[in-house]
């Protein structure tokens, strides 16, 4: 369900576009009213607008981890970065790597009067110098994956450490890099391993709607995330309690680098990407950014496999104590979404035949009749039966199982019935194909 945009460059500054030149048919004449034309079909303007994609692009860049945008060609990442600096007020500095040599990025080595006592220095590319004066801006690293090795491994220390030969970039310099797959990239390589480690990976990918909305003239603005101040404190204690916790229980993910190339040169989880894992959890927790925000930055800097499985450590964090929840079953609060309200249920259950007592067992009852107050009833079916299941000869069945029968009932009717359709449907098709 992520979606991204298309955005175009803004429009160059110049007459205003509502001048139009008449009269005159002579050649400058003509190409006066091209550019006019040319002036009209550029100007366009933004609007505040949800975009998953450029979301997780600004709060990536707002954390300052180099992000790398995987695309087709013509998908509109440069587009994207042009509008993305000019909404952020950064200068932009666009560096193609593939038509540079290693020494651009590593630096080119001086020779002083007297280099066996000074040494060599590398001297610094004009771009670099230029983003050192300005003190700010939005290094826009271009078709990355036509790099050659070479390049890419000059290119190490300038993502990383942010450093060009001997000049260190300033501190309010971002980086963000775009690539093309292998297969669509001009003469294209397989980043390395150790350069693909140091980005987040994010795929770029068209949506209808905005591109349509877009060629109309209005296109989504790209904004910063609104951190909440009182909020910093609780983000950070959150990422630093749920990533380590995580890698706790799963320590053959703290660094796994895939076992093929093509695999290598993505996303993939060691400790340098956690780090930024949980940069990422923190910044998208101080902005209350989206679950499908998370996913794709959280995926974008350890891989699909080992990010999902964050996810869900992060949801199983956010279950209540079903302890908390038998203490208080009137004012119990259960997660809204289904997933994660049945696992809160199926944890109360649990609690009980862990150390069954009457008074245990009848407020198990009561958790389940809030939850049938507040949610969908086809969830307590599952925990109903267990529950009912742990009752001793002894104990009383409560009244609160009365109002749980009924409902209960014709929830598992009518899942029944679709079980019974289904085999009717399965019987009908094997017939036929008799």
């Amino acid at each position: 369900m992520t979606s991204s945009s298309l955005l175009p460059a803004p429009a160059p500054a110049g007459d205003d576009p509502a001048t139009v030149r008449v009269g005159g048919s002579g050649p400058g004449t003509q190409l006066a009213l091209a550019d006019d034309l040319l002036t009209l079909l550029r100007t366009t303007t933004t609007e505040p607008r949800p975009d998953e994609q450029l979301e997780a692009l600004t709060l990536a860049v707002a954390a300052d981890l180099p992000v790398l945008l995987w695309g087709e060609p013509g998908i509109g990442k440069t587009a994207a970065l042009t509008q993305l600096a000019a909404s952020l007020d950064l200068p932009l500095t666009t560096v193609i790597a593939s038509v540079h040599e290693p020494s651009d990025f590593s630096g080119l080595p001086i020779v002083g009067d007297d280099p066996a006592v000074q040494g060599v220095p590398m001297a610094p590319p004009q771009w670099a110098v230029e983003l050192v004066r300005a003190g700010r801006g939005l290094l826009f690293l271009d078709e990355l994956s036509t790099a050659t090795p070479a390049v890419q491994a000059a290119l190490l220390r300038v993502v990383l450490e942010r450093k060009v030969g001997a000049l260190q970039l300033p501190p309010g310099v971002r980086i963000v890099a775009a690539a093309n797959p292998r297969a669509s990239a001009a003469d294209g390589w397989e980043l390395s391993p150790p350069l693909a480690n140091r980005f987040v990976h994010l795929y770029w990918v068209h949506d209808r709607e905005v591109v349509v909305r877009g060629l109309g003239g209005v296109w989504p603005r790209a904004e910063l995330p609104r951190l909440v101040p009182q909020r910093l404190p609780e983000a950070v204690a959150h990422a630093r309690r749920a990533v380590p916790g995580f890698l706790q229980a799963r320590p053959t993910l703290i660094h796994r680098l895939p076992t093929t190339e093509t695999r290598r040169g993505g996303a993939w989880p060691s400790p340098r990407s956690w780090e930024a894992a949980m940069t990422l959890l923190a910044f998208a927790t101080a902005a209350s950014a989206s679950r499908e925000v998370l996913a794709l930055l959280v995926r974008g800097a350890v891989g699909d496999g080992p990010g999902l499985e964050l996810l869900a450590h992060l949801d199983r964090m956010d279950l209540p104590d079903p302890e908390t929840l038998l203490a208080d079953p009137a004012s119990a609060e259960l997660p809204e979404r289904g997933d994660l309200r049945q696992a809160a249920l199926e944890a109360v259950v649990a609690a009980v035949g862990a150390r069954p007592s009457k008074q245990r067992w009848e407020a198990g009852w009561a958790v389940l009749v809030r939850a049938l107050e507040t949610g969908a009833p086809d969830l307590l079916v599952g925990p109903a039966a267990v529950l009912a299941s742990l009752r001793h000869d002894d104990w009383r069945v409560p009244a609160a199982v009365e109002r749980l029968a009924g409902v209960i009932g014709l929830a598992r009717q009518a899942d029944e019935s679709v079980e019974r359709a289904a085999a009717r449907g399965a019987g009908r098709a094997t017939g036929a194909r008799r």
